[in-house]
C-alpha cells in the first residue's frame, strides 16, 4: 500500500490522508518522494521517527562492535560464550545478504558464512569467495549480529529480538545504494517483508518483489528435504538469482 512518509515522523497509511497531512505535513512546495521497494519494506517494519540521515550521522560502528546487551543471556547458554558481532559491508555495497545469526564456526572465525552453509550460499549466488567477501559490493547483516548459542538440548537458539530492535535500522541506514536484498531464512523474511507467512508461503511468491528483493531458504543442511521437494528452486529461482547478482557485481 502507498505510504506517506516524512523523515521526522512516523509512516502513516494512505487510507488516513487527513491524519497524515496533519502529523506529517511536508515543507511548502515540496513533493513527497515515492518510496523504493527497499524503503517501503524498511518503513513498514521500523516506523522510523527520525531521518535515516540522522541515524547515519549519529551512529558509530564501534558502538555495535562493543555491544554487550546479550552478555548475560549468552553466558547462560550451553556455550557460555561472550558477544562477538559479525557482519560485513561498505556503504557502497549494492547487495544485502540478510541472514539469521552467526553459527558457532562463524563465532569462532569472526568471518560471516565461513561454514558449509556459506559454501552453499556462494554456490547459489555463483560467486567465488573473493567476490563474496568484497565489502564494497556485498553487505552481510544477519538479524542478530552475534551467535545466540545452543539450548540445553543442543538446538540452535533463535536470534535475540533486542538485536534487530536496537541496531538494524541504524545499520541499514548506512547502505543507501542497495539494489538487491537476499532474505535468507524465515527470520529475515518476516522482518523485512513485515509478514507472518511461513518460509514456504514466502518462497512460493519469490517473484513478487523482484528485482529489489529475493527470498531464499537458509542454505543449511537442515533444508535439504525442502530443496528436494521443491525442484523449481534450482531450476527457476537460482538462474534468476545468479543473473541478478552477476548484473550487480560488474
Amino acid at each position: 500500500r502507498p505510504l506517506y512518509a516524512r523523515l521526522d515522523c512516523k509512516y502513516l497509511p494512505s487510507s488516513r490522508p487527513a491524519l497524515a497531512r496533519r502529523r506529517c505535513r511536508p515543507p511548502a512546495r515540496r513533493l513527497q518522494a515515492r518510496l523504493t521497494p527497499f524503503q517501503t519494506g524498511l518503513s513498514r517494519r521500523c516506523k522510523l521517527q527520525h531521518s535515516m540521515a540522522k541515524h547515519t550521522e549519529d551512529f558509530k560502528i564501534e558502538a555495535l562492535l562493543e555491544c554487550r546487551l546479550c552478555a548475560d543471556q549468552f553466558a547462560a547458554t550451553q556455550n557460555a560464550h561472550q558477544p562477538r558481532p559479525v557482519f560485513q559491508g561498505n556503504p557502497r555495497a549494492k547487495i544485502l545478504i540478510a541472514g539469521q545469526a552467526p553459527g558457532a564456526r562463524v563465532h569462532r572465525s569472526g568471518v560471516p558464512f565461513s561454514d558449509p552453509s556459506g559454501d552453499r550460499l556462494r554456490a547459489w549466488m555463483g560467486l567465488a569467495p573473493d567476490q563474496f567477501y568484497d565489502p564494497e559490493r556485498i553487505a552481510i547483516l544477519p538479524m542478530a549480529f552475534c551467535f545466540p548459542g545452543y539450548s540445553a538440548q543442543g538446538a540452535d537458539l533463535p536470534p535475540p529480538k533486542i538485536c534487530a530492535a536496537t541496531w538494524r535500522a541504524q545499520m541499514l541506514a548506512r547502505y543507501p545504494n542497495l539494489e538487491l536484498q537476499l532474505l535468507v531464512g524465515g527470520y529475515a523474511q518476516k522482518w523485512h517483508l513485515n509478514t507472518k507467512a511461513s518460509l514456504g508461503q514466502v518462497m512460493a511468491q519469490w517473484r513478487r518483489d523482484l528485482p529489489a528483493i529475493l527470498p531464499l531458504p537458509h542454505p543449511s543442511w537442515r533444508n535439504n528435504a525442502w530443496l528436494k521437494k521443491n525442484l523449481w528452486f534450482e531450476a527457476d529461482l537460482l538462474p534468476e538469482l545468479q543473473r541478478r547478482v552477476k548484473e550487480l557485481m560488474r
